[in-house]
Parts: C-alpha cells; structure tokens; sequence
C-alpha cells in the first residue's frame, strides 16, 4: 500500500509518497480502505516538526480520515465488511474527561495517520458517521467537527438566545457557526477577508467583524452586546487573540482555548480572570461518545461540513502548502482514489 510519510527529517520536503507493508490484522482490529482524508492545522505542525520536535520517525502523518470496512478480526463485535467509518482522534478515550493516555494515542502524532491508502484500527477506535453523508464530508468530522460540538456542548453551558464570538474561519469555527445556528445561538464572527465574512453571514452569523479593519475589535463586540460582552468565546487565536477575548467577555463567560494560530506565549492578565470570574478552558478534541452524541446530532440536523478545497491523493503537498497560505474557508480534503 502506498502512503505519504514524514521520512529522517521534519519539513514538507521531507514529506514523501513511499510503499509500506500490509499490517497484519489482530483480533480485535479492522482495516479500513481509506477513501478521504481532511487537513488540521495540527497536522502540518506535526509535519514541520513543531508539535512535537521529538516525534519519532518515520510517521504517517494526518488524523481525520473516513472509509470503508475491507476485513475485520475475529473477535470484532461491532462493525462488519463494508461499514462506513471514521477514525477516532484519540484511540482509547471512549468516554468521560480525558484520560492520562488520550494524547498518547493519537492518530497523526504520536502514532500513524490516516494518510495511507488502508489503514488498521481497533474497533475501539473507529465509529459509524451519518449515511447522508459523503466520505469527504465525513472525514473532517473527527477533529474540527468534534472539537467544536466538545466546545459548544459539553464544556460550556450556552443555552438558546446566547451569543458566541468565533474567531476565523477554519474548520473548527465554521463548525462551531453551523452548531450555534442550530441551538438558537447568536454568532459573532471575526475575520481579516470580507469575502469571507460576507460567506459566514450566509452560513448564519449574527454579526461579523473585520480584525484588520477594526483594530478594537473586542470594543465592537461589546458594543453589539450593549456592553455586556459575549457568553463564550471559540478562542482559535492564540497569544494574539486571547487578551482582547479575555476583554470582550461577560462575567463568568466561558472561553474555550482551541488554537493557537498567532502563537502561545504572551503576557497574560489574570485580574480579569479572577474578578469577573471568567473560566478559561482547554479543547482536546473529544471522546468516541462525544463523537457518537454528535452525529445524532448532525444526522438530525442534516448538517453538511463545509469544505473548501480537493486535492487528489497524489497532490498531498500541495494540499498542506494550500492549509499553509491561510486561504482556505472550512475544509481541505483529499481524496485518496
């Protein structure tokens, strides 16, 4: 089988298209012709080596991927030849708070991604998305969708009539726009491309911002929340961002830290932190039950992902030099037949 591999040396010209051994099949394990894959931000970190520097090599990198049941073990319960599936970000999170050993399993770093033509995985890893869906569709469910449905509905409390600032425009925020229009929740977008946030008023947003536009942009947000501030905010930013979130939040709002797109380091004011009683939350993706709650959720809903961009198989690089531009809107794709 073919697959792209991170080979000696971290960086996108080390990133090659190389033919690996079949894995041979244990008896709780399925393997999985896998028919699309979706690009994170995570993942081209992973590639230049700035996730994790001490990643061992050579690894398949990429973690969202979705399709079909070629072969199942003998012990597997659950799934049959020719289920639709997706990976699991974290291998063995099955449910409840993250784990000690969530991180340690994840597709894409530390262990291989899904950016091979067939990929083994345990049942434990793997879950049913909804049939209405295209594999392409279905593959940017694992990591965008659930970080931000994880965001929206089991870390917060928003409820109907609240309103959200999102940062961006990435997979992540477009996800968390599309699940706040279908809990009544009102949105406040922020972007620096007015092509893009005249694109998220079709998809529902309340309000939009343009950050290069409005350098006190965390003004205009509590001036369209008559000085109250937001509920919550989809904090993707980083060191940039998270200060002027900090200021455009409501006592006791809720910020869930996604990303860190401007970088990590910052001097950071706890004060507001403190006083306004401002809970300030990590977003690991989420567990297999969270991502079995939200496609019940997208099957009712009829939720299609927005996707941005194809590219083929053999187009990897060039898909990952696209994610790196920042000109995409929603998901990069590609496909592998």
């Amino acid at each position: 089988m073919r697959a792209w591999q991170i080979n000696k040396n971290f960086g996108l010209d080390n990133f090659q298209l190389v033919e690996r051994t079949d894995l041979r099949l244990e008896p709780h394990q399925v393997r999985i012709k896998t028919k699309a894959c979706s690009l994170n931000f995570r993942d081209l970190m992973v590639i230049k080596g700035a996730y994790n520097p001490k990643q061992p090599l050579p690894l398949v990198p990429v973690s969202d991927g979705a399709g079909e049941i070629v072969e199942v073990g003998s012990l597997v319960k659950n799934f049959k030849v020719g289920d639709k599936v997706c990976g699991t970000f974290s291998q063995n999170w099955d449910y409840g708070r993250v784990g000690e050993f969530a991180q340690k399993f994840t597709l894409g770093s530390p262990i291989d991604g899904m950016l091979s033509e067939s990929v083994v995985l345990s049942e434990q890893g793997i879950v049913k998305y909804p049939s209405f869906l295209s594999f392409q569709e279905a593959a940017t469910l694992p990591c965008a969708a659930l970080t931000a449905f994880n965001a929206m509905t089991q870390e917060s409390d928003f409820k109907a009539g609240d309103t959200i600032l999102i940062e961006g425009t990435g997979g992540v925020s477009l996800f968390a726009l599309q699940f706040a229009k279908r809990l009544a929740i009102n949105s406040i977008v922020i972007s620096s491309s007015d092509e893009k946030l005249e694109k998220v008023r079709e998809l529902g947003a309340s309000h939009t911002i343009n950050y290069l536009k409005d350098k006190d942009w965390d003004k205009q947000v509590l001036s369209l929340t008559n000085d109250q501030g937001v509920d919550g905010v989809i904090e993707v930013g980083g060191a940039k961002t998270i200060n002027k979130a900090l200021a455009c939040v409501k006592r006791g709002g809720f910020i869930g830290v996604i990303g860190i797109l401007s970088g990590t380091s910052l001097d950071f004011d706890l004060i507001p932190i403190l006083m306004r009683q401002i809970r300030v939350h990590g977003i690991f993706v989420g567990s297999k039950s969270m991502f079995v709650a939200m496609n019940r959720v997208i099957e009712h809903s009829k939720l299609h992902p927005v996707i941005d961009k194809e590219f083929s198989f053999l187009e990897a690089p060039l898909a990952f030099h696209y994610m790196e531009s920042g000109a995409h809107f929603g998901k990069i794709v590609i496909n592998m037949e």
